[in-house]
């Protein structure tokens, strides 16, 4: 069974649906990060799990315990908002000791969780401190801390490391996961960061128009996009509209050229994803699975250069040019594209 069922959650908000009948399962110890664009109902399902909004319709099931009219405080998990709530007036041990109090723990044991969470968060010696004393990478460890001390069996993420730097927010992240890892309960974290997503779950839900439109492991959901939305939103593909040539291709006006996937097409296959990383600049013969095009621009993003390459039928693509390759083409230059049969990724919307 798994942990977490979330069966046909609908949520409306006026004439705005917020969550569309929506299915999800999450598994005991898993971590699951939530993305899509804004309004794709991510944190509107976070809300719902945690109880903080009422769905329309559907069931929340926690361990196969129906969660309809079990308010915020009685249920068994916790959620951490982006913006920490800790009470100002309290040091941080009292922040952390909070949910412990109100539940009733003696003073004894909470001051012995208390400080167990502290060190798993590596804030050892700061119990006395008041939050205004605190960098903003220590009040996100309090506000971890205060979720983890009641050790939820699932805990609820949203835009956790939203505030903080990249060094930091990167840092966090990795040490997210191992706290993860070390307690054993299982994460739903919302995030809009694609690579934070990737690095960090052990699925993907990808959200759209509130509904999930692919569920996978990063690599598997990344390499392999079941749509044009999911393409174009994680990793930004180049889509490629066409037809099926009857002969195993796809044959592609805007590139000028033919892709040919790694085995048949589906059934009405009306667009093609290929990764912008996945396309070589490189001397190849005419045929299937290359092109030639203009270099529109090019922009140095540290350890790669990103071209805008027009094909010869006006498409623009998105080409990767990694710094060991050498320096990029100028723009003007005329180059030759060429990909690997696996990389030709078929959609089906």
């Amino acid at each position: 069974m798994p942990l977490l069922s979330l069966r046909a959650l609908t949520r409306r908000f006026g004439q705005t649906l917020a969550l569309d009948r929506l299915d999800l399962d999450v598994a005991a110890g898993e971590f699951l990060t939530l993305l899509g664009g804004s309004g794709s109902g991510k944190s509107t399902l976070l809300r719902v799990v945690a109880g903080f909004e009422t769905a329309d319709s559907g069931a929340v099931l926690l361990e196969g315990r129906d969660l309809s009219g079990v308010p915020p405080h009685a249920r068994p998990l916790n959620m951490m908002f982006q913006s920490y709530a800790l009470f100002p007036h309290m040091n941080v041990a009292a922040n952390v000791a909070y949910g412990l109090r109100r539940d009733g723990v003696p003073r004894a044991e909470r001051d012995a969780r208390v400080g167990q969470a502290l060190a798993m968060v590596g804030l050892e010696g700061f119990g006395g401190r008041l939050p205004h004393r605190l960098s903003g990478g220590q009040r996100q460890r309090v506000a971890l801390a205060r979720a983890l001390v009641k050790r939820p069996r699932l805990l609820l993420l949203d835009e956790p490391l939203g505030a903080l730097d990249a060094n930091l927010r990167e840092r966090t992240g990795f040490e997210l996961r191992a706290l993860q890892r070390e307690t054993g309960a299982a994460f739903i974290m919302v995030t809009h960061d694609q690579q934070e997503a990737l690095a960090l779950a052990d699925r993907v839900a990808v959200l759209e128009h509130g509904r999930v439109v692919q569920l996978g492991p990063p690599r598997a959901v990344y390499d392999r996009p079941a749509t044009r939305f999911v393409a174009q939103f994680l990793g930004a593909a180049n889509v490629l509209e066409g037809r099926p040539d009857g002969a195993g291709g796809f044959d592609c006006p805007g590139l000028g050229a033919t892709l040919r996937p790694e085995g048949a097409l589906p059934p009405g296959t009306a667009a093609c994803a290929l990764r912008p990383e996945r396309i070589a600049l490189r001397p190849l013969a005419e045929g299937p699975n290359s092109a030639e095009g203009v270099v529109e621009e090019v922009a140095f993003r540290g350890d790669d250069s990103l071209l805008l390459v027009r094909a010869g039928g006006g498409a623009l693509l998105r080409v990767g040019h990694a710094e060991e390759d050498g320096a990029p083409p100028p723009r003007g230059a005329t180059v030759r594209l060429g990909w690997e049969a696996a990389s030709v990724v078929p959609l089906a919307g």
